[in-house]
């Protein structure tokens, strides 16, 4: 029996020549493939604004296109997060959206008194997807890849999503057609995973 899968493209450029969107489109080909049910958010075609205080974030209310995709949050198993390296984190964009969907009451409950908040998205796996200019290794070893970690550890995990993977594509500008076609049979194989 497959997967739900959610595809969350955090590109903010809708323009269909981002390479983020074709490493998107193969892994959701190659889970549709397998017989994985799929499920996609385009962050960039989101209209959600930007929270601005702490009680907006507790108590509000967010927005009907939020709640749409924190219901396709809750359908799925497997989520896959892609998105480019924007001055060595995600895109502001990409935050914003996150921080709306992950609230409080939905995706961790905070406690009283000072317990371990609890996380409310158990059950549920996740791959982070990243683009970037630089190497690879690079991003990896100089810079220890924190906004990677930040995002599998104080946040994905934060709310009970486990095991998070991940893929780190460097020197996407001007590629190559061969890794261009490596990364995206690579993207291919793990939709067919559902990993």
């Amino acid at each position: 029996m497959g997967k739900k899968i959610l595809i969350i493209d955090g590109h903010p450029d809708p323009r269909p020549e981002r390479f983020v969107h074709a490493l998107a489109r193969a892994y959701r080909e190659g889970a549709a493939t397998a017989g994985h049910e799929l499920l996609d958010i385009v962050v960039s075609e989101i209209d959600f604004p930007f929270l601005r205080t702490s009680e907006d974030f507790r108590a509000g209310t967010p927005p009907r296109s939020i709640r749409t995709c924190q219901e396709l949050i809750m359908r799925a198993d497997h989520l896959v997060i892609l998105f480019p390296l924007w001055l060595g984190s995600m895109p502001a964009m990409l935050k914003a959206f996150l921080e709306q969907v992950l609230r409080p009451g939905f995706a961790f409950d905070e406690g009283a008194g000072g317990r371990v908040p609890k996380k409310l998205l158990t059950g549920k796996s996740a791959r982070i997807v990243v683009t970037m200019g630089m190497p690879a290794l690079f991003y990896k070893w100089f810079y220890r890849a924190h906004s990677l970690k930040s995002l599998e550890r104080n946040i994905l995990a934060f709310c009970g999503i486990r095991p998070v993977r991940t893929t780190i594509a460097g020197m996407v500008d001007g590629v190559s057609v061969a890794k261009r076609k490596a990364l995206l049979d690579s993207m291919h194989a793990l939709g067919a995973a559902a990993r």
